[in-house]
């Protein structure tokens, strides 16, 4: 039986790989923070499956007990503080998180199970305004936030310990990927759930920032299944995962609200407290490399995500009405 030791298996991503690697007979571990309220609603439905272990990427000691202890043949590192406005008010904390926890995590690796394959969650953020229409692997990097250059630091930290150390580490540079366990903080999941929220009478409009930004958007189970693939081949190596095809956020929002039968123009106000500092307004990903090496491409379309997303917050609703209880946030 393989072993995988996941950071951030309570996020988006770690929840949807812990249920692949599960599926596929991996023993799973995941590295949890110590928090007041736990928040463990994503991975409810298999937690009697998963080894947790208390660690923060801040921590080295911490990470160090949890590779210790769960001695994997696989390491994903999908923690960070991965929202890009909270970075402009948070920089510091985004360096040393999503930043130095990379070189954490793989100091972690290379002293105490320097054989295991290692996945680092590189973004598309890094590419910023980068001239290339079609983001690859070759294009250059020009990080538009604290966020986008920390993940620029983790990359190529993976890449040099691949090189210096002779580690297997893949960097997996993931467009947005959007999912009903997306954060309420994403412009995806804000829509999705203020939809849901005007259609059942909570709500009376939705406020939102650049309606003209365009992103790569497809769905988080589907580009899960890359990241374990990139960890399956003979050699490492550095992977776009996109759709290659990008829409506006007010693309999203009209069709989000047309699931229900409703006209987006009718409640979304462009409100200027939801404007970026530095904005990105196209990314799009050229996967080519990874149709080709890993054999991968998604299986799912951005008008089926869409409506994925909007059908379960509208369920969410509708379960809190009749069980006449508060909803809690996802």
């Amino acid at each position: 039986m393989r072993t995988a030791l996941i950071t951030g298996i309570t996020g988006q991503d770690g929840s949807y790989l812990a249920e692949l690697l599960l599926e596929k007979g991996y023993e799973v571990y995941g590295l949890v923070r110590r928090l007041s309220t736990p928040n463990q609603s994503r991975i409810d439905n298999i937690v009697d499956r998963l080894v947790l272990l208390e660690g923060d990427l801040t921590d080295q000691s911490s990470l160090n007990v949890a590779m210790q202890t769960a001695m994997p043949d696989e390491v994903y590192n999908l923690a960070a503080q991965s929202f890009v406005a909270t970075s402009w008010n948070q920089p510091v904390l985004t360096g040393d998180v999503t930043g130095l926890g990379v070189v954490r995590v793989l100091e972690a690796v290379r002293h105490l199970c320097p054989t295991a394959r290692f996945y680092q969650a590189s973004s598309s953020e890094m590419f910023g305004t980068a001239l290339q229409p079609l983001k690859n692997e070759t294009t250059p990097f020009h990080p538009r936030s604290p966020y986008a250059v920390a993940k620029v630091y983790g990359h190529y930290t993976a890449l040099n310990y691949r090189e210096s150390y002779g580690l297997f580490c893949c960097n997996g540079i993931c467009f947005n990927h959007e999912s009903p366990r997306r954060g309420i903080e994403f412009v995806t999941k804000k829509i999705s759930d203020g939809v849901a929220r005007i259609h059942h009478g909570r709500a009376k409009e939705l406020r939102l920032g650049n309606l003209e930004v365009k992103r790569d958007w497809g769905f988080a189970a589907d580009y899960v299944k890359a990241m374990w693939l990139m960890l399956q081949q003979d050699e490492p190596d550095d992977y776009v995962v996109a759709t290659g095809v990008s829409h506006s956020v007010k693309e999203f929002a009209e069709l989000a609200f047309n699931a229900v039968g409703l006209n987006w123009e009718d409640y979304v106000i462009v409100d200027e407290r939801y404007l970026r500092p530095a904005e990105v307004p196209d990314l799009r990903g050229d996967a080519l490399k990874a149709r080709t090496k890993l054999g991968w491409t998604p299986d799912t379309s951005f008008e089926e995500l869409v409506r994925i997303m909007v059908a379960a917050d509208v369920e969410k609703y509708s379960r809190s009405i009749t069980e006449r209880r508060p909803l809690e946030e996802t």
